[in-house]
């Protein structure tokens, strides 16, 4: 038997998560070495199965299969595809830089020392969180994938919740309450888009007889498959729901702004670079290769949908004086874009949905966890309480710009050749949703600009006239992040080669062909 490398891929962070959770609670510095070894190694791993992996080979790769519930049909199946293998590497590659950044967002309150952060925990609770979201890209049972789906909701719950941010402006209780409410409240969203995804999974067992997506996949390609209309359609519906709330997709988007804003800063670049993630992977692996005619039949809603999210995030975060909500807001509109891509059924649209999920992971971080170390030397996330702080911190503010700039899609940046290709897949088929879809990027410049003029230049305000400029630590978080974005942004073939097979066989399972150019002869 070869090595079940998938599986040591995400069984290696949930190990390091037992181990880091069992260190005693005197040796906390032991304990973040030992959460950073764990992700470290899983990132070799995820390096490894990612040079092994063959973008001409077969759809699935490094397959692993083995019987877990007899009875029931359930499978442990795993393999992963050009899609599953970026997003898994993605995961992998951040993990260490959110450990990290989060160095001493779990230490003892100095301040109030009958309060305690367990630090342990806060670590192992990380690398929990990757395991189960690495394996839901591996993922090719559609039970094994619901079970990760769900689980993984409990640690992001207890970090969000157990752990808030320190520079909220109101008292320790009220922070206690909006950290409390933030996590319950995304919880709730999920448990239902769970529970309805739940009967969907059911449905679609007993109309299949099987959960395995490559039994299907056979059995649709033999045509010994038979599906009603309505039934796949209400199947579909099922799943999509669940998906577009982990997305998150305007109106179900709600929980993510109080969850960003009240989480620490490295939890809140875990929920939305790479938790959310898998809403959209979902989409694109799930319904429409389970379901294709019904995910044709929904594209002119989830399309709209889709331009809200867009426009709607961007006007609130121009509006915003939080800058993580701003942040928060700004993703939504992002996420907007990547299911734009998706269901505009083109091969540039899907590809650019997949880059772009890469490339908002790598931007997001970068920004957000500037940000985080700007707001940890201020105490204060409104962006009132700074100005000029390019002048006693230029390499924070140097930084924080080039995360900016990565955010509105700047040419010579990664996020770029993603919405570039995402708007060109939209316009070529719907060419009026492209050119709605445009103002997003406008109102991205606006938002992102106003931003770093406010906190950035103009005078110094007292409040930051001492400002510390980045540590040799937050540089090792942050130089990495940007030295990434330049590259892809300049060289993106590297990520393209892997994504644009996967998308082929997507766009084979709806039997959907781009759109011709028309070409008016000359006269």
């Amino acid at each position: 038997m070869s090595f079940p490398l998938l599986t040591a891929t995400a069984a290696l962070p949930a190990i390091g998560a037992v181990a880091t959770a069992a260190v005693p609670a005197a040796r906390r510095t032991f304990a973040k070495w030992l959460a950073l070894l764990f992700s470290l190694a899983t990132l070799v791993l995820a390096g490894i199965a990612l040079a092994r992996f063959e973008p001409g080979g077969s759809r699935y790769q490094l397959t692993e299969s083995h019987a877990w519930i007899k009875d029931f049909g359930v499978r442990y199946e795993l393999g992963v595809d050009g899609i599953g293998v970026a997003l898994m590497a993605l995961t992998a590659l951040l993990i260490p830089f959110v450990i990290l950044a989060g160095w001493h967002d779990a230490d003892p309150l100095e301040t109030n020392s009958s309060r305690w952060r367990p630090t342990q925990g806060f670590f192992a609770l990380i690398l929990m969180v990757e395991a189960m979201v690495v394996l839901s890209f591996e993922a090719t049972d559609v039970f094994l994938f619901y079970i990760l789906f769900e689980a993984m909701l409990i640690p992001m719950y207890f970090l969000i919740g157990g752990f808030g941010d320190r520079a909220h402006t109101g008292s320790d209780e009220n922070a206690a309450a909006q950290r409390s409410y933030a996590a319950v409240k995304f919880l709730l969203y999920n448990l239902v888009g769970g529970l309805i995804m739940l009967a969907a999974v059911i449905g679609l067992y007993t109309v299949t007889g099987t959960f395995s997506l490559s039994e299907i996949a056979e059995a649709r390609a033999n045509g010994t498959l038979s599906m009603a209309t309505s039934t796949e359609r209400w199947l579909f519906l099922g799943f999509f729901f669940a998906f577009a709330v982990k997305a998150p997709l305007w109106p179900l988007h709600t929980w993510l702004p109080n969850a960003m804003g009240e989480a620490t800063t490295p939890v809140a670049v875990l929920i939305t670079a790479v938790v959310d993630k898998v809403g959209t992977f979902a989409m694109l692996r799930f319904c429409l290769q389970l379901f294709p005619e019904a995910s044709k039949w929904a594209t002119p809603v989830v399309l709209v949908l889709a331009l809200i999210s867009i426009v709607y995030g961007a006007l609130l975060a121009v509006g915003q004086r939080d800058i993580k909500r701003l942040i928060a807001y700004a993703s939504i509109s992002h996420f907007g874009f990547i299911i734009l891509g998706i269901f505009a059924m083109t091969s540039q649209g899907q590809s650019g949905a997949t880059l772009y999920m890469v490339n908002h992971g790598i931007s997001t971080a970068a920004l957000m966890l500037v940000a985080g170390f700007l707001i940890t030397r201020r105490g204060s996330r409104l962006i009132a309480d700074y100005g000029g702080v390019q002048k006693v911190a230029p390499v924070l503010a140097g930084t924080f710009l080039i995360g900016g700039l990565a955010t509105l899609s700047l040419p010579g940046l990664a996020p770029f050749v993603s919405e570039f290709l995402v708007l060109v897949g939209a316009f070529s088929a719907y060419p009026a949703v492209g050119i709605i879809a445009t103002t997003g990027i406008v109102l991205a410049a606006i938002y992102v600009l106003v931003l770093y003029q406010r906190t950035m230049t103009g005078p110094v305000k007292a409040e930051v006239q001492g400002m510390a400029d980045l540590k040799v630590r937050e540089l090792v978080v942050v130089v990495p992040l940007i030295a990434l974005l330049i590259f892809l942004g300049v060289y993106p073939k590297p990520l393209t080669d892997i994504v644009n097979p996967a998308v082929q066989h997507t766009m084979s399972d709806v039997q959907k062909k781009d759109p011709q150019p028309e070409v008016e002869a000359a006269q």
